[in-house]
């Protein structure tokens, strides 16, 4: 447990350094395409790169009980959620817009333990608190002190609460197919449901400067084909509420890619909010205490009682 615990960690992680780099390739490439073209192509160049690593891989189809888990988080996850966040962050700064959006695991471990029956450990609830504390400082410490856009935070709230049907709609699904069926066929759902902006999409990628083009290639191929991947691999193996604490740290990375790329120098307040981020992070992955050792006498008893069944229990 504690092995498959430590990928899904790393495959999480993998997720959340290429969301945050997404964040500033939208920025960046907002002047030349809209909202819904942006999403649509986004979602295309997943597809056809999704489409060809499960053929190759011989993936086939998700059972018939996979289907409206599929259809679901991927119009809702890849189709509205990536068309409201490209269209808030027309009106916001991306620092801004990764705080909004962090709302988003925070609707997922509450509808993650009302639904899912995940529970609500405290050192989770914990975690989420001290890291959304973070978030809000990072958030307002890069807001520039001027008022945001009350439209492009509306957009930003409706897409985290997109984000978070989505993801708790994905858990269960995964029970019935495997990570990249639900990910090649929830992309492919988005970019059906983003169809309507297809002729945005031809008429600007033709006016658009390749720069802009390169970046609407790369948020396909890795924030979208390789994180959905990656995050899809990590919620099969732990819980949402978790996972979801995980994408915490994408704010301190927001502000790490803005300083390397956009020569963006983050102030000791926003460094002092990453610093929290991450540490709600260490607080929601800490291990309870081990139970109490078992006295000799009544360990004895109980194995005579009953088989041992520590070492499956292990595995």
């Amino acid at each position: 447990m504690s092995r498959a615990d430590g990928r899904a960690l790393a495959a999480a992680s993998v997720t959340v350094v290429l969301w945050a780099s997404s964040f500033i390739a939208i920025r960046s490439s907002a002047a030349d395409f809209g909202p819904g073209a942006l999403a649509l192509g986004r979602l295309a160049v997943a597809s056809v790169v999704l489409s060809v690593l499960l053929l190759a891989r011989r993936g086939g189809f998700p059972p018939r009980e996979a289907w409206p888990g599929i259809i679901a988080s991927g119009v809702l996850w890849f189709g509205a959620y990536m068309v409201a966040l490209n269209w808030g962050e027309r009106h916001v700064d991306a620092g801004t817009a990764s705080l909004v959006v962090n709302i988003g695991p925070v609707l997922m471990a509450l509808l993650g333990g009302w639904l899912l029956k995940e529970g609500f450990p405290p050192r989770l609830m914990a975690g989420m608190a001290v890291s959304f504390a973070g978030a809000v400082v990072v958030g307002l410490s890069m807001s520039g002190g001027g008022e945001s856009s009350l439209l492009g935070v509306l957009l930003c709230l409706f897409a985290a609460l997109a984000y978070a049907v989505g993801v708790v709609l994905q858990k269960p699904t995964l029970k019935h197919a495997t990570p990249m069926q639900v990910t090649t066929f929830g992309a492919l759902a988005g970019t059906v449901a983003c169809l309507p902006f297809a002729g945005q999409l031809v008429s600007q990628v033709s006016r658009a400067p390749v720069s802009a083009t390169l970046q609407m290639v790369y948020l396909g191929v890795f924030p979208t084909a390789l994180a959905f991947t990656t995050w899809a691999y990590a919620v099969s193996r732990t819980t949402v509420g978790k996972m979801g604490t995980t994408t915490y740290a994408v704010p301190v990375l927001v502000v790490l890619m803005s300083w390397l790329f956009l020569g963006e120098v983050p102030g000791w307040l926003t460094l002092l909010g990453g610093l929290l981020c991450l540490s709600g992070v260490a607080v929601s992955r800490m291990r309870g205490k081990a139970r109490a050792q078992v006295p000799d006498d009544a360990r004895g008893n109980r194995a005579a009682a009953q088989p041992d069944v520590s070492a499956e229990s292990a595995r």
